[in-house]
């Protein structure tokens, strides 16, 4: 509110001196960079931007670095008076923040076989043993690469096998060969065959089993933009072959991917331009004020029991229960070391917090991991 009142004073003396429009706009613009306006918000790019605002010919990125570099190029042109506030110390208040949804152009191919069944015969030599069964993964690998000494880069095979873990069950997965190990491509029981509608552990044509694979899909931990690789027999004129399938998550469910990957990256402003940012938004809680409390009270007596009682950091300088910049720093450190102990190098949280400096209100602190620490930013 503040900055905006500060617009319109802006605006009605240009306007009481009688200058031209655009002297307004040039005022407007001198407001604007001396303090940003603060914006939180999340957008998902469309054609129109990839192609005629970043002069793309087609609505996609090439890899995660042109997308980093290019959306930053798109928010300062879109969004130029987003940008961050200061407080009197001259350090960062809070920060305007944009999740922006992109598309990747990320290459998956398909592949589709015969399958291959595993002789009661064959199981033997691999596994040392007379069960007709494989019970380790690597059991498959030395089978692969026995059977297919000669595979190139990108070879498929599909296998049927029995596997034992508990008791023998019977599966059909596909594997690709990357030029050093076979990479699972996991197929379907014929449980989730049945749970699909299925009689028969296969489909009768691609359109049934485009339509009804994704119900089969489990979103659990599914994140959006996550890729899925499946696989699936068809039965077709006497004949059953494998062939994969590859699907996206958008969020709710599981969708027929097209080479084109969605993606989320956060960015932030820096006070000058829009950046890509890691940095993670939080409040604190009541059970992080206790934290706090138990952590320091030996170091701080008197801050932290004005803290246990009222569930705040007093800022009132001078007071004798005053929470000091270096002294929140350190709460805070006691904090993420909590909620984020694995937090990477570089890692930055905004962390919001309840104070009394005369009234009650909040307030924010921007700290960066370096050298295992957090630090005020």
């Amino acid at each position: 509110m503040k900055k905006f009142i500060y617009l319109l004073m802006a605006v009605g003396f240009v306007c009481t001196s009688c200058n031209p429009m655009e002297d307004i706009y040039s005022d407007i613009d001198e407001a604007l960079e001396k303090e940003g306006i603060i914006a939180k918000f999340d957008y998902t790019l469309v054609e129109d931007d990839y192609k005629e605002t970043l002069a793309l010919d087609y609505a996609n990125f090439n890899s995660d670095e042109d997308a980093k570099t290019l959306i930053s190029e798109f928010l300062n042109v879109t969004y130029p008076y987003f940008g961050v506030t200061y407080k009197a110390d001259g350090t960062i208040n809070d920060a305007s923040t944009a999740n922006i949804t992109y598309a990747l152009y990320n290459r998956i191919d398909t592949y589709s076989a015969d399958i291959r069944e595993v002789e009661y015969a064959e199981y033997g030599p691999i596994t040392g043993n007379t069960y007709g069964n494989f019970d380790r993964d690597s059991h498959l690998q030395d089978y692969l690469n026995q059977e297919y000494p000669d595979a190139e880069e990108d070879d498929f095979v599909s296998l049927r096998y029995d596997y034992y873990s508990g008791s023998v069950n019977t599966y059909t997965d596909g594997f690709v060969y990357d030029g050093s190990v076979w990479n699972k491509i996991a197929g379907f029981t014929e449980d989730e065959y049945e749970a699909m509608g299925e009689s028969y552990p296969n489909f009768s044509s691609e359109s049934e089993a485009e339509e009804k694979i994704p119900a089969g899909l489990s979103t659990d931990g599914a994140e959006f933009g996550d890729i899925l690789q499946a696989m699936y027999e068809l039965y077709s004129s006497g004949t059953t072959t494998s062939y994969t399938i590859n699907y996206t998550f958008d969020g709710t469910e599981w969708v027929e991917y097209t080479n084109v990957q969605p993606k989320t990256l956060q960015f932030g402003h820096d006070g000058t331009n829009w950046l890509p940012d890691n940095t993670i938004s939080y409040s604190l809680v009541t059970s992080d004020y206790a934290d706090i409390v138990s952590a320091l009270a030996a170091t701080y007596p008197s801050a932290t029991d004005s803290m246990d009682n009222y569930g705040n950091f007093e800022r009132r300088s001078g007071n004798a229960a005053e929470w000091t910049n270096d002294m929140v720093v350190e709460a805070i450190n006691v904090v993420l070391e909590n909620v984020d102990p694995s937090a990477e190098e570089g890692q930055k949280y905004v962390v919001s917090f309840d104070v009394y400096n005369g009234s009650n209100g909040t307030e924010n602190f921007s700290v960066i991991k370096t050298g295992g620490v957090w630090v005020l930013q």
